[in-house]
C-alpha cells in the first residue's frame, strides 16, 4: 500500500439501528426535503497518510478500465473474482505477483461476459489453482474457452457452485448467496458472493441486476454489508432502492473506466447511493482501491486521491420524487416507502417507481412512513 497517495480508517460506531434510521431518513428526504451536507469527517473516517502496513484482510479493487477484478487475500490465502477483460490478463498477473500470489485457493468467474471472465485464462496459465467456479461451464466465446482450456490444463474442472456453499480463506468465510433462480440474462446469472471476516463484511455482485437482486432480497438471504461492489459498474439497471435497503452498506466500490461509452456509474445510481449516505468509491478516478481489515474497523487506501464532490456529483437539491421507489399495498390502496413497518404481505405488494405514478394510479400515501 506504498503507493496510494489516501487511506482512511473506517470505524464502526453507528449499527445497523443507525443505518436504519439514516436510510429512512434518506427516503424521507427524496421526497422533496432539504438535507444538511454532512460535515468534514462525520461518519467515522479519519482521513491520514498511508503507512504501508498491511492488514491480515486485504481486498482489492484492481483498476481494469471498464471490466472487474477482485483479489481477496486473509491470512496469507488468496482468491481471485473475475479478470477483467482479455486484454488485462497481463496486468492483472503482474498486479498477482507484485502482491506475493503464487497459488489461489479459488478462481471465481461472476459470469461468462469478456469483461469478467477474459483475463482469468492469463491468470489460470500463471498460477496454481484450488478450485474455479464459475454459473456455466460452457460458452460460445473464445475468452470463456480459453479459461476453461487452461482450467483444464491444471487438471481441474470447472465447477458450478450451489447457493449456501462456504468455503474457508484463512480465517475469513466466503458464502454464495446468489443467484437463486435460473436466468436468460447473463448479468442476472452473477455469482454473489458475501465474505465475513471478524465483524467486517463485503458483498461481491458481478453485473447482478434489478430483477436478480429483488429475487435475492425475497429469498431471505443475508445481505447486510460494509462494503458493496456496486453492480455491473454502477448501470442504472442494478442497484435498486430494494436491494440497497437489504444491504446498507458503509461503503460502495464502483470498477468503471475512464470516459466509458456505458456513461457508467449512472447518475441514478450515484443519487440512491448518495441518498442512502454511502461513501462512494470509483476506481475510474481512485485507481486500485484496497480495503484493509483487522475484523473490527478497516482501512482503505487508493492510488490518487479525488474529493468526494467528484466521486458523486450529484446535486442533493437536484434529488426528485422519480429516483425513489414506493410500494403499494393493493387492497388498501396506500402506498408506502420500502422501510416502513406496515408494508403489506409481498402477494399484495405493487411496486411504484415514484410518487407521482403511485398517485396517478389512484393510491394514496401512508401517513406513517410519507410525512
Amino acid at each position: 500500500m506504498e503507493n496510494r497517495k489516501e487511506e482512511k480508517v473506517i470505524l464502526f460506531p453507528r449499527r445497523l439501528f443507525l443505518r436504519l434510521a439514516t436510510l429512512a431518513l434518506a427516503a424521507v428526504l427524496a421526497l422533496g426535503l432539504t438535507a444538511c451536507d454532512s460535515l468534514p469527517g462525520s461518519g467515522g473516517h479519519i482521513v491520514k497518510p498511508s503507512t504501508g502496513t498491511s492488514q491480515p484482510f486485504e481486498m482489492h479493487f484492481i483498476d481494469v478500465g471498464q471490466a472487474l477484478s477482485v483479489l481477496v487475500e486473509c491470512d496469507g490465502q488468496f482468491m481471485l473474482y473475475d479478470g477483467g477483460n482479455v486484454d488485462d490478463g497481463s496486468l492483472v498477473v503482474s498486479y498477482l505477483q507484485k502482491q506475493g500470489v503464487e497459488q489461489l485457493q479459488y478462481v471465481f468467474c461472476s459470469h461468462a461476459h469478456e469483461d469478467h471472465v477474459g483475463g482469468l485464462a492469463a491468470v489460470m496459465a500463471k498460477f496454481p489453482a484450488g478450485h474455479a467456479y464459475s454459473p456455466v461451464t460452457e460458452s460460445s466465446t473464445k475468452c470463456f474457452n480459453d479459461f476453461v482450456k487452461y482450467t483444464q490444463q491444471q487438471g481441474l474442472q470447472l465447477e458450478v457452485p450451489s447457493v449456501g456453499t462456504v468455503w474457508p480463506l484463512g480465517s475469513a468465510t466466503v458464502t454464495l448467496l446468489g443467484p437463486v433462480t435460473q436466468y436468460s440474462e447473463t448479468n442476472n446469472t452473477s455469482l454473489v458472493l458475501r465474505i465475513d471476516y471478524g465483524s467486517t463484511s463485503f458483498l461481491l455482485t458481478g453485473d447482478m441486476e434489478n430483477t436478480a437482486e429483488t429475487d435475492l432480497v425475497n429469498s431471505g438471504a443475508n445481505l447486510k454489508a460494509d462494503v458493496l461492489q456496486v453492480g455491473h459498474h454502477g448501470s442504472s439497471t442494478s442497484t435498486g432502492y430494494l436491494f440497497l435497503n437489504a444491504v446498507l452498506p458503509e461503503m460502495g466500490v464502483i470498477s468503471c473506466g475512464t470516459g466509458n461509452k456505458y456513461g457508467h456509474p449512472h447518475e441514478e445510481t450515484l443519487s440512491i447511493l448518495r441518498d442512502a449516505k454511502v461513501d462512494v468509491y470509483r476506481t475510474d478516478l481512485q485507481g486500485t482501491i484496497t480495503i484493509g481489515s483487522d475484523g473490527q474497523n478497516f482501512t482503505v487506501g487508493t492510488e490518487r486521491f479525488v474529493p468526494d464532490s467528484q466521486l458523486n456529483p450529484t446535486d442533493p437539491s437536484s434529488s426528485s420524487t422519480a429516483q425513489q421507489a414506493y410500494i403499494g399495498n393493493v387492497n388498501s390502496k396506500k402506498f408506502h416507502l420500502p422501510t416502513c413497518a406496515n408494508l403489506p404481505a409481498e402477494k399484495n405488494q405493487v411496486l411504484f417507481s415514484s410518487y407521482d405514478e403511485a398517485i396517478a394510479a389512484g393510491y394514496t400515501p401512508c401517513a406513517s412512513c410519507i410525512k
